[in-house]
This record gives C-alpha cells, sequence and structure tokens, in this order.
C-alpha cells in the first residue's frame, strides 16, 4: 500500500492509504486525518491487510499521534482489524455505529473504548478540528455513517463512490477531465457495485438531498478513486438517476 496527501493547509491534513498490487482481497482505501500532531483514522480495513496498512501508516503519521478511529459499518473488511489496532494503541477511542456495537465486539478486543454513534449522528473533536458523523444509513449498511471535514471540505463516503479497478489504479477520478470522459469511463466500474449493493432508492435520494447541502472538495470512497472538484457533482447526479437494490430482479 502507499500513503498519499489528498489535503494539507499548514497542520491540518488528509491522507489515503490504498493498493496497488493485486491481492486476493477486495482493495480498500484506509483514510487518515491529521491535526496539530493528533490523527483519526478512518474505516482502518481488514485483519488480512493490517501489515500493509500499517507499513503505509508510519509513511504518514506516527501510530502513537492516533487519538481516534471511525467504522462505518460492521464489515470485516471495514473493521475485522481493530484488535490488532488496539493492540498497538489502547488509547484509540473508536467511533461505530450505535446498532452494530454488539456485532463489531466479535472481532476482539472487547475491552477496546467504543463510542456509540445515535442513527441521528454526531461529531468529534481531533486536534481541534471538529468532524461530523454523517447518517448513511441502507448505504449500504442499516446503520452506515460517513464522515465530513467541514474546513477541508472533504467527505468520507464509505462504500458510496466505490469502484472495483484493477490493481496500479491511480488514487483519483482524472482531475483534469474537462469534458467528462475519464469520468464516464470510470463510473462505469462503479455501476453494478452501487445496484447490486446499495438495496434502497428512498435511502440514496435521502443521502443525497443531505450531502448536496455540504460544501465538498473531495468525496473519498472506502474502494475505487477519489472524485474531486468537477467530479463530485458529477457523481452525485450520476448516483441520483441510478436505480439500485437491483438483487431482487
Amino acid at each position: 500500500m502507499k500513503a498519499t496527501k489528498v489535503f494539507e493547509a499548514k497542520d491540518h491534513r488528509w491522507w489515503i492509504l490504498y493498493d496497488q498490487e493485486e491481492s486476493r482481497v477486495i482493495d480498500s482505501n484506509v483514510y487518515v486525518m491529521e491535526s496539530q500532531g493528533q490523527a483519526f483514522l478512518l474505516d482502518p480495513g481488514g485483519f488480512e491487510i493490517f501489515p500493509q496498512v500499517f507499513a503505509a501508516l508510519v509513511e504518514a503519521v506516527p501510530p502513537a499521534s492516533i487519538q481516534g478511529a471511525f467504522v462505518s459499518h460492521q464489515d470485516p473488511d471495514i473493521a475485522s482489524s481493530l484488535p490488532l489496532w488496539h493492540a498497538c494503541n489502547p488509547k484509540i477511542q473508536w467511533h461505530i455505529p450505535a446498532l452494530w456495537e454488539g456485532f463489531i465486539r466479535h472481532y476482539g478486543a472487547l475491552e477496546a473504548p467504543l463510542q456509540d454513534i445515535p442513527d441521528a449522528g454526531g461529531n468529534t473533536l481531533i486536534g481541534g478540528r471538529r468532524l461530523e458523523f454523517i447518517p448513511a444509513h441502507y448505504l449500504h449498511s442499516s446503520a452506515n455513517f460517513h464522515v465530513y471535514d467541514p474546513e477541508a471540505k472533504v467527505l468520507f463516503t464509505g462504500d458510496v463512490g466505490a469502484a472495483l479497478l484493477p490493481p496500479g489504479h491511480s488514487a483519483w477520478v482524472d482531475r483534469r477531465d474537462v469534458d467528462g470522459k475519464s469520468f464516464a469511463a470510470h463510473i462505469e466500474k462503479a455501476r453494478y457495485f452501487h445496484q447490486r449493493w446499495m438495496p434502497s432508492n428512498r435511502a440514496k435520494d435521502d443521502w443525497i438531498e443531505r450531502v448536496r447541502k455540504l460544501e465538498i472538495d473531495y468525496l473519498c470512497p472506502q474502494h475505487g478513486a477519489i472524485y474531486s472538484g468537477p467530479q463530485v457533482q458529477r457523481f452525485l447526479d450520476w448516483f441520483a438517476t441510478l436505480p439500485v437494490g437491483n438483487g431482487i430482479a
């Protein structure tokens, strides 16, 4: 895995840790927000990729600087590494959906400090920066959250925006894409994922209405590549017209 900066302004940074090589598990992006020497880890990944994630993390921030971590939902590619992170740094405060606490405990580290996020969302402070937990229920999990940094204008979107890309892909959807051709090619690798994993058009529409009110420069999914600039609006427009929940067909 490789660490690449997403955003930087003085002592405020966002990093993506992402796969560059072929793997026998689905590739996962791990994000780190850093502010005034304190770090916050988002969807830290599965047990299988922990060594690669940890090696990439130390390129970006000292592991001891991690004050908090976020788990968007209960899937193993999101949260099964929790006991390993707890063993490295037992002071990490974990923010998780309240509905999934009993299930996430099955991964181990029963003594790890878990802070439940209520269905309505909430926020936390890291290094003086406020991060907001945005409800994204049923996208795809029944209790699901995203994270918004209003100062950096970064929205971490978990599985929303995910694309199944080949090994060696860029961390970004082409930022020089003036006419949308690169976006059109990229989004075809996201279509099946969204139609099959996302179960509810009503939930999708609620989320789109909610996030259109936010200022977003970077839309950061847990799989695939980051949407930035005009690609953010292109993605929201595409998702708004996409029928989902096609598994029942």
